[in-house]
């Protein structure tokens, strides 16, 4: 058996500046896809989520077309963009043989965090079989020739005709976007938030000065733990000229990032007290000389997701 692939291991706009607090900030639910045949049905899968699995099944074992199972159903926070942060283990057995291909280490360590986006294009079936999966859930895949990326399936030994099984734990899933309830803010002089559907925010700058003390507030407060100080967290954010109102950088484009909240905007995390998984915020940070590592003579505007915390490496 060989260990995972490098292929596989890197794997309408509303407006929320005015509002009053308790407001919830939610989205449409995630409702889990059926298949049309459950490959659940097809195999047989022992051990529990989380521990490496045991795949039997009769070989040869050829499917047309990708089928899926959930053997357990996770209630956490469920797949529902593809550049969403997760961790996933995983394990893929040969269709011809029944031999295990490939499997990650099922040890328990949260630290290997790629996004959705990067599994499906190691696995295209991903797609449909991880859509709205939950955090805690078990499902198995029958994955049809074709069904992983050519040069994946040729580094496991695959034949274009062969058919493989994939046994997926979703072990963490990181918020999309911020989640919560929004907050009422004193926001006279300071800039407005919008946020599509998908969470991305724009920002709408007054045609104002910009403050010259750094000016820190929690936009939507999520209902997620609270972060520690040097905790490293996940998050997608948005920074702003004040000045020209362009946009000086944001990681809406790709994907999430794992900073801590000092490093991305020092002193934010002082002014604004108790921040949460889930929440939004929104920092402007005054001009400087640069030597913090941003446009000199430039206010910025900084809206922050914080998506979840990074777990440590096991050890």
């Amino acid at each position: 058996m060989r260990k995972i692939p490098a292929v596989l291991a890197v794997l309408g706009l509303s407006a929320i500046g005015l509002t009053g607090c308790g407001i919830p900030a939610g989205y449409p639910s995630c409702p889990r896809p059926t298949s049309d045949t459950s490959a659940a049905d097809l195999v047989k899968v022992s051990g529990e989520t989380g521990e490496e699995p045991k795949v039997t099944t009769r070989t040869p074992f050829h499917v047309d077309s990708t089928s899926f199972g959930d053997i357990a159903e996770g209630d956490g926070t469920a797949i529902s963009a593809k550049n969403q942060a997760v961790v996933l283990d995983l394990q893929i057995v040969s269709g011809k043989t029944g031999e295990v291909l490939v499997s990650t280490p099922y040890d328990g360590d949260l630290s290997r965090v790629n996004t959705y986006e990067r599994w499906i294009q190691a696995v295209p079936a991903f797609e449909t079989a991880l859509q709205c999966a939950t955090e805690g859930t078990r499902t198995v895949v029958a994955l049809a020739p074709g069904d992983i990326e050519p040069e994946t399936a040729a580094s496991l030994g695959l034949g274009e005709k062969d058919s493989a099984i994939a046994v997926v734990d979703v072990q963490k899933v990181y918020l999309p976007h911020a989640q919560g309830s929004l907050v009422y803010n004193d926001a006279l002089g300071l800039p407005t938030v919008v946020r599509a559907p998908d969470g991305r925010p724009g920002v709408i700058v007054p045609d104002a000065a910009a403050p010259k003390e750094l000016v820190a507030q929690t936009l939507i407060k999520g209902a997620g733990p609270e972060v520690k100080a040097d905790d490293t967290i996940r998050v997608q954010y948005t920074s702003v000229s004040w000045d020209d109102k362009s946009v000086l950088d944001t990681t809406w484009d790709g994907e999430p990032q794992s900073v801590t909240l000092e490093q991305l905007v020092p002193g934010a995390a002082e002014e604004l007290g108790d921040v949460t998984v889930g929440s939004q915020l929104l920092v402007v940070l005054p001009a400087s000389d640069g030597s913090d590592g941003g446009s000199a003579g430039v206010a910025r505007v900084f809206v922050i997701d914080i998506l979840g915390v990074d777990a440590a490496p096991a050890q």
